[in-house]
């Protein structure tokens, strides 16, 4: 303690040229050592003994007698400590008092528990003060008295849970267990490199909130200015609690609400939604600390969102969302999400705004900025000089022949290759990375494909659970239908690319809380081709099919089955993909005259399909070889029919071909021309003739001979019940 009390002397550290603190700290730090200079000398000279080396580690009777002789403490004001001079406006530490609501009183509390993190001679000369060797920090009565304030008064506090010094995270109190006037204080790393001039976000908020760069999509128009989502979004935050919230449905949400802050002259603090449901609760609302500290620190705001996947409607997750709200109050806070606001959510109602979706150039546009974006991150990363030059400039490969020459899609090749996916800011900016590390690995641009499969990598599993996950594995070429159908599937796949500028951008979209699915009907006979055409269609989006497993759905409880259809629609708005109702008349039938409790209930569950369907986001499918069996209402809520006939005899000629494919060997035989005159079968029956044929022919070991074909025809005659007749078997009628 000699050698503590002998550097005293010495004048705390100055900033240099090089420090960006502010020259008030260290004057006020400078105060504070006279302060402590003065305590340190009534101490000693009523100490007999101040150079006993093990002072603090033990109680003497003289001691004792010294502090039962000593006057109370109770409304003794100590020294006074005066009116502290106001910091500089514009130094940090003034925009730290602003920020968190600090009375000059709780700036000097601040500097006493700062100081030993300053300078370390402070750690011995307040374990002098404290008479304790072990507490080198300020205990709250030190830190009372070195600021001329008695325990017993009103200063204390300015250390309650609810004081500003300690609701925003400025200092932490240690070893709660002790009287309050012995507990330590601690102020935490993250706001001494604050005041030091360091600009980084808090290391505990890693991997749960990034600083958005304010030039996402959305955040300009060409004028260089904001959007007019982005200048509304940031005059709403501007006012009151600051709390906004964005009713998203396209996806685009969080790039406006991050230009909004900075071009405020806010930095954004962007939370990672997934991560922070991913946390248990009370760890959550732990980690509400640092960022309601670290946004008031860099006088910045939050964006929180998508609010789908915080699953608000959960009590434990709607309570995280209200108390960061209210810790929040007075910066601002954008949330964004597709659910409507629920008043419950917070204590105060947020100033709701809409966010129209992008337009086709500005979706094109922004696909491209982060596909660059990400590109040019890959081929850094890659370390080496080829595949560096595969994707130098941030090109992206044309995906038509894939000739790989680098050169850039057009934004309308873009466009009409994106469309179809609803994708929000971190889903995007995650599928770019994969396409672009992909293309890297294999030294060549970025194609279209590249990103069609990072786009599907996105896709949940929470779907896969409830419907049969499959991945497309054909295209046009390989259906057989007449010219009518196939127009009828096209169109259905260009209503998908387009709904969004369609309903969205030209409001062609009427009320009722209609949704922007698209839902077609396929209607025909079983094995004319509808499954197979759905699969087509999901091909040609770039989209995985869902096939909805009927068992799964109905369940002979009343109300199970509207519960099971929800989860399959909330699930299927939340994924690329293409859901597959087949069979669709045992769940979309007609509804009936009410005769008793099963009539009711299953008019029941008609009326909540046909309310969900409209309200759907997807892309739906219904297939049904019944068609009069579906109610008229389903009907006039489906945008494409599509009628799938029995092939006539140039496609079944065609489907004969296709089904054999060119791999099987061929017998001189073989006619293809008499089984598309003879058998009117559809095309799952022909499918199933060549494979059984094939089967045949393997078993001999020769080329596939007409005898074989006829004899898998045969088969499937009896199969479906059909009489095996001379008059279309004709020669080779099977004996």
């Amino acid at each position: 303690m000699r050698k503590a009390l002998a550097v005293a002397g010495s004048a705390p550290p100055q900033p240099g040229h090089d420090q960006p603190a502010d020259r008030y700290l260290w004057d006020r730090l400078g105060h504070l050592e006279q302060r402590i200079r003065a305590a340190v000398r009534e101490r000693r000279a009523g100490d007999p003994d101040p150079d006993d080396p093990y002072r603090g580690q033990y109680l003497t009777p003289e001691a004792v007698e010294r502090i039962l002789a000593a006057p109370a403490m109770v409304g003794r004001a100590g020294g006074g400590l005066g009116e502290p001079p106001a910091p500089p406006p514009g130094s940090r530490t003034a925009r730290l008092a602003e920020a968190f609501g600090l009375l000059p009183i709780d700036l000097e509390l601040l500097l006493v528990a700062l100081a030993p993190d300053l300078d370390t001679r402070f750690e011995r000369l307040y374990g002098y003060l404290n008479d304790d060797l072990t507490l080198r920090r300020p205990t709250i009565g030190l830190a009372l008295e070195l600021c001329g304030l008695p325990g017993a008064g009103p200063g204390r506090f300015r250390f309650s849970a609810h004081a500003p010094l300690i609701a925003g995270g400025l200092l932490e109190i240690t070893e709660p267990e002790r009287p309050l006037l012995s507990r330590g204080l601690r102020v935490p790393d993250r706001v001494t490199a604050r005041l030091l001039g360091d600009d980084e976000v808090d290391g505990a908020l890693r991997g749960l909130v990034r600083v958005g760069t304010g030039t996402g999509a959305g955040g300009e128009d060409g004028a260089g200015g904001l959007t007019g989502t982005a200048r509304r979004l940031r005059a709403a935050a501007a006012t009151g609690s600051g709390l906004v919230y964005l009713l998203d449905r396209s996806g685009t949400a969080g790039p406006e609400a991050v230009a909004a802050l900075a071009g405020g002259g806010r930095r954004p603090l962007v939370v990672d939604v997934a991560a922070l449901a991913a946390r248990p609760t009370d760890e959550a609302v732990r980690a509400l600390v640092p960022l309601v500290r670290e946004a008031r620190l860099g006088g910045g705001g939050v964006v929180l969102g998508p609010l789908d996947r915080l699953a608000p409607e959960r009590p434990e997750r709607a309570g995280l969302l209200r108390e960061l709200c209210a810790r929040l109050a007075g910066v601002p806070l954008i949330v964004h999400g597709s659910p409507a606001w629920e008043p419950g959510w917070a204590a105060e109602s947020p100033v709701v705004l809409a966010v129209p979706p992008p337009d086709p150039r500005e979706r094109a546009e922004r696909w491209a900025r982060v596909v660059r974006g990400a590109v040019r991150g890959a081929a850094g990363g890659s370390g080496g000089e080829e595949a560096g030059g595969a994707a130098a400039g941030g090109s992206v490969g044309r995906s038509a022949g894939g000739s790989g020459d680098g050169e850039p899609v057009p934004s309308a090749e873009l466009a009409e290759v994106l469309a179809p996916y609803r994708l929000d800011e971190d889903q995007l900016a995650r599928a770019a990375d994969v396409a672009a590390r992909t293309a890297a690995a294999e030294r060549r641009p970025v194609r279209a494909e590249d990103l069609r499969a990072a786009v599907r990598a996105q896709n949940g599993a929470g779907l896969a659970r409830l419907a049969r996950r499959i991945e497309p594995a054909v295209g046009w070429g390989d259906l057989v239908l007449p010219e009518t159908t196939s127009r009828q599937l096209r169109e259905l796949a260009l209503r998908a690319r387009h709904r969004d500028q369609v309903l969205g951008q030209w409001r062609m979209r009427p009320g009722g809380g209609r949704g922007r699915g698209v839902i077609a009907l396929f209607a025909g006979e079983s094995g004319t081709g509808k499954t197979m055409s759905a699969e087509v269609v999901a091909a040609e989006l770039g989209m995985e099919l869902y096939v909805v497993d009927l068992s799964s759905v109905v369940d002979k409880y009343i109300g199970e089955t509207e519960k099971n259809l929800e989860r399959i629609f909330t699930e299927a708005s939340q994924v690329n993909g293409v859901l597959l109702f087949d069979e669709a008349d045992a769940i979309f039938g007609k509804r009936s005259q009410v005769k008793d409790a099963h009539d009711r209930h299953a008019n029941v569950e008609s009326a909540y399909l046909l309310q969900r369907m409209e309200s759907f986001d997807g892309i739906a499918i219904l297939t049904t070889n019944l068609r009069a069996n579906l109610d008229e209402a389903f009907t006039r809520r489906l945008d494409v029919i599509a009628e799938f006939p029995v092939p006539d005899e140039a496609q079944r000629h065609a489907l004969w071909d296709r089904c054999l494919g060119s791999w099987i060997p061929r017998g001189d035989d073989l006619d293809l021309a008499f089984c598309a005159r003879r058998f009117e079968l559809a095309g799952g029956s022909i499918r199933s003739c060549a494979v059984t044929a094939a089967y045949l022919a393997a078993a001999t070991g020769r080329p596939l001979e007409m005898a074989q074909l006829v004899s898998a025809v045969a088969q499937e005659y009896r199969k479906l019940g059909r009489l095996v007749l001379a008059g279309e078997f004709g020669e080779w009628l099977p004996g």
